[in-house]
């Protein structure tokens, strides 16, 4: 046997040590983990609050997991011997070189040539052994180890050492010594609910001292050494009925009231318990939704939430208010049984759920109630089981808004067979009969077709709710089509030749194909212009003007269509590229133009539903005032001089029967008659309530100031309505000439908010084209109106109604200035119109 060359000694050496790690490891890797998991348990957890029984179990598992262990590393280890780590170093050569060296020639061969060829070969593997290195040891034993194990236990004894303490095992110890050395102890612990993220209380070291506990709080107490040495008494839990005994050697009770916790005999304990009770959530509305502008049929609600440990649930629930809907029309039927709506409300992820502020937001176009009162309730909850709940809060379901005559019919009739399927048959016929001329009212066959469909499926009857939501879903995409399928079908179009013509620039294509995109863009170009006209029609005091605008636009972007034609032409398509960027700018501020003029539209049809409603109330006083009369003079004798009062002084005589006093008339109305004063009244209110939502204005003086006269006057018809079924006349006009006060009031406001609004907006387009779009404030009305080429409003539908208001308020006056100056009224009537013109 030939000596090894001493790098391929040093070599054979290191990798029998690695031979000796490695089969260690392979052998004692589970005992290794199981010390791993020993320390993670010494320094994580607190073995003295275990049950003793739970202590002995850990402890026999713990010693039948090492005995296992060691029996594993017996039956895999293997002694690593030299022939093995020769073996694994001759591995890394192709020749095996230690194997040669090791080897001797045959001692019968005395061939010279042979022995040559020996010493040559013997001489070259010792050149290869004097480069051996020594072999890496193979640690890996994920096969064994399938679940990793081993990382997790030296993972969690890390941990362990880094933030853990063996203060607990003295404890024990102490503990233990304490037991053999003065014979029996007790101990005591406070365990607070887990959601209020408190520390467990040892009572051992608060003894005779006053503990303040959260409510729920676990208490328990063990004693040890002979029964009956120690009790327990407390005053805490407020326990009824079969108690354990109080020399029971384990008691757990839970705190539910203040009061005091005793350790009764030798080396006893006394605690005062103070329970700090557990609060129940609440909520609050922080913000109406009539502030909260966003997209049609959208509810979005602030809301602020407090609770002592954290809010971990809550709900909205929407109801439908029965008593406040106006049971006429399709709603006059009883309504199918529809479960509240429920949602959960959003919580905050990253801040303190005991204090937090969040909104709730949901749309509800397409709801069986948009558009109806309901009621809404929002509740949380907190990890105690208790629940808090905001204020009702009665208001309008946010609707989508139509403006197509047809789709919003269709919307009706939807609303109406979603109340009740009873109502089928009614809608078909309504539908039916909206469609008698359909070339008049679709633009498309398909839609007359559809509608055709739907009249055909309510024929049949709707005998279940499913059936009912496959229709009411038809209407609703009728409705949206009817209403703006055309515009966005045209606007999509335009969109797509504006794509596919940029793309074909970027990338250069051919003429022909530049030719071809350039006619598609021009066609949805024109498509597109004629739906934003048949939409948008100019009003009659800014048509000259409007069309003279229009016409302008026109030919600009003629021309700019035709300077993009030559440019192409003649290649130069980095110019092109931003002429056609240019035109997509103008396209998309005439979508902007078509919002904005819609949101003006909505702003003058608000006030001028404003407007009737004041009106309706001036009509109303005047038909309260004229049963007060009545009552001061029921044989229906009216002084000279009034005879020229018109219908007010004189009514058909089909009329007088149902007249009777005042009180039957103006109180609850009986069937078969025409609504009372006082409900007439409430439908008013009812309405102005639903008028408020959305006003121009918002955040400005005039809004806000027109906001609050509206809610006032809203206020005072409520109470004309309470003194109308009560019979005091005198005090319902006294309270309706309030409400039209502050009717008038909040018109002019808002018509002055409008104004601004308006004003601004128009300011703001002639910045950015470089002319004025919109109307001068000279040519302005103070509800916003365009006033027409002579100063004057185009139409009487655009006259001021404060001129009206006037008018009428001193018709008014003057009437009861008459009256009150008439003899052969009563005293009392005379004194009453007096005061009338006192307060005014």
């Amino acid at each position: 046997m030939e000596p090894l060359p001493k790098q391929a000694r040093r070599a054979l050496r290191l990798t029998h040590w690695g031979l000796w790690g490695e089969r260690l490891w392979r052998a004692f890797w589970p005992f290794l983990t199981l010390i791993c998991l020993g320390i993670a348990l010494a320094f994580l957890t607190t073995p003295d609050a275990w049950p003793i029984e739970g202590v002995w179990l850990v402890v026999a598992t713990f010693v039948a997991a090492f005995l296992w262990a060691i029996v594993y590393a017996v039956r895999h280890f293997r002694w690593p011997t030299k022939r093995d780590a020769q073996d694994r170093l001759d591995l890394h050569f192709d020749d095996q070189p230690l194997m040669a060296l090791d080897d001797t020639l045959s001692a019968a061969s005395n061939d010279e040539a042979a022995k040559t060829l020996w010493e040559a070969h013997q001489t070259r593997m010792r050149q290869q052994a004097s480069k051996a290195k020594a072999a890496t040891p193979d640690m890996r034993i994920a096969r064994m180890d399938p679940f990793a194990l081993r990382y997790m236990a030296m993972l969690l004894a890390m941990i362990g050492l880094i933030f853990g303490s063996l203060f607990s095992f003295r404890e024990i110890e102490l503990t233990a010594s304490q037991q053999v050395a003065t014979g029996p102890v007790w101990e005591g612990w406070v365990q607070p609910p887990r959601y209020t993220r408190k520390p467990t209380l040892y009572l051992n070291d608060l003894m005779g001292q006053t503990v303040s506990v959260p409510e729920g709080s676990e208490i328990m107490i063990r004693l040890y050494g002979e029964v009956g040495e120690f009790t327990v008494d407390e005053t805490v839990s407020a326990r009824i009925g079969d108690l354990p005994s109080v020399t029971e050697a384990e008691q757990r009770f839970s705190v539910v009231q203040s009061g005091r916790v005793s350790v009764n005999g030798n080396r006893g304990a006394d605690w005062v318990i103070a329970m700090q009770p557990d609060q129940p959530p609440s909520i609050q509305l922080t913000e109406s939704p009539a502030d909260r502008q966003g997209a049609p049929g959208l509810y979005r609600q602030d809301f602020k939430a407090l609770d002592d440990y954290g809010v971990i649930s809550g709900e909205v629930e929407v109801v439908l208010n029965l008593q406040e809907v106006d049971r006429r029309h399709g709603l006059a039927l009883a309504p199918f049984e529809r479960a509240p709506y429920k949602s959960a409300i959003p919580l905050t992820v990253s801040g303190n759920r005991a204090d937090f502020q969040e909104t709730f937001s949901d749309d509800f176009s397409k709801h069986p109630w948009a558009g109806l009162p309901v009621r809404v309730v929002f509740t949380v909850n907190d990890a105690a089981g208790q629940a808090g709940s905001s204020a009702v809060e009665e208001m309008t379901l946010p609707s989508r808004a139509f403006f197509d005559p047809m789709a919003k019919a269709l919307i009706e009739q939807r609303r109406d067979i979603l109340w009740t399927p009873e109502n089928s048959t009614r809608s078909s016929q309504i539908l039916r009969a909206l469609r008698v001329a359909p070339d008049q009212v679709f633009r498309d066959i398909e839609d007359d077709t559809t509608l055709q469909g739907i009249i055909a499926s309510l024929e049949q009857g709707l005998p279940d709710e499913a059936k009912t939501n496959d229709v009411a879903e038809e209407l609703w995409n009728l409705a949206i089509e009817l209403e703006d399928g055309d515009l966005a079908d045209a606007a999509a179009a335009l969109e797509r030749a504006e794509a596919k013509l940029e793309e074909a620039i970027r990338n250069g294509a051919s003429p022909e194909d530049i030719k071809r995109l350039m006619d598609e863009l021009r066609q949805a170009q024109r498509d597109y212009m004629q739906e934003f006209a048949e939409r948008n029609p100019p009003e009659a005091g800014e048509q000259q003007q409007g069309q003279q605008g229009e016409e302008v636009t026109q030919d600009q972007l003629q021309e700019m269509m035709d300077r993009l034609e030559q440019l192409m032409k003649e290649g130069r398509m980095a110019e092109a590229q931003e002429l056609l960027e240019e035109i997509n700018r103008l396209m998309d501020n005439l979508e902007v133009q078509q919002a904005q003029n819609g949101q003006q539209g909505q702003g003058q049809q608000q006030m001028q539903d404003l407007s009737d409603t004041l009106r309706e109330q001036q009509n109303l006083s005047d038909e309260a005032f004229r049963q007060l009369q009545e009552q001061f003079n029921p044989n229906g004798q009216q002084p000279q001089g009034q005879q020229g009062d018109g219908q007010q002084g004189q009514q058909p005589q089909g009329q007088q029967g149902q007249q009777g006093n005042g009180q039957d008339q103006a109180g609850n109305g009986q069937q078969g008659q025409q609504p009372s004063l006082a409900d007439q009244q409430r439908a008013l209110r009812r309405e102005l309530q639903r008028q408020q939502r959305g006003l121009p204005g918002a955040g400005t003086e005039e809004g806000e100031e027109g906001r609050r006269r509206l809610g006032e006057a809203a206020d005072a018809m409520d109470r004309a309505e309470q003194d109308l079924r009560d019979g005091d006349m005198a005090g319902a006009i006294e309270n309706q000439s309030q409400a039209i006060e502050n009717l008038r009031e909040g018109l002019r406001n808002l018509g002055e908010a409008l104004a601004n609004e308006q004003q601004g907006q128009g300011q703001a387009e002639g910045q950015a084209n470089g002319q004025q779009s919109g109307p001068r404030q000279d040519d302005v009305d103070p509800t916003g109106r365009s006033l027409g080429m002579n100063g004057n409003s185009g139409t009487q539908e655009n006259a001021l109604p404060e001129q009206e208001l006037r008018r009428r308020t001193q018709e008014l006056t003057e009437e009861i200035r008459r009256r009150s100056g008439s003899l052969e009224r009563s005293q009392e009537e005379r004194n009453y119109l007096k005061r009338l013109l006192e307060d005014d």
